[in-house]
């Protein structure tokens, strides 16, 4: 069981940012951290998936806008967003797999946070 507690996010502006932060509480490092976002009227989507020991991998969405960072000494996966859109409002939510790491699905992710709301007003 891994659990994940995210923080962060909020109401901005459009060109704003926010940095949102997903805490494991396992005593050894996931395979996989990744967040992904629940956005009104559309499939759940990926933003960016972040294998142990690897680089990040981001969703064509937010490339040169988001970037993450894995700390693997306090267990966090940081996710500061830059020039920020109202398209990118929705709930995120962190998640974690033992098997798998991608943004193209959420399939695999067996494990998820409660979510944090991003609101980006125009």
């Amino acid at each position: 069981q891994v659990h994940l507690v995210e923080s962060g996010g909020g109401s901005v502006q459009a060109g704003g940012s926010l940095r949102l932060s997903c805490q494991t509480t396992e005593a050894t490092s996931v395979y996989c951290l990744a967040w992904f976002r629940a956005i009104p009227g559309k499939a759940h989507e990926g933003v960016v998936s972040f294998v142990l020991g690897g680089r990040p991998f981001y969703a064509d969405s937010v490339k040169g806008r988001f970037t993450a960072s894995r700390d693997y000494t306090k267990r966090i996966l940081d996710l500061e967003m830059t020039n920020l859109r109202p398209e990118d409002s929705g709930m995120y939510y962190c998640g974690a797999s033992s098997t798998r790491c991608t943004v193209h699905s959420s399939e695999g992710f067996p494990y998820w946070g409660q979510g944090t709301r991003v609101a980006v007003s125009s």
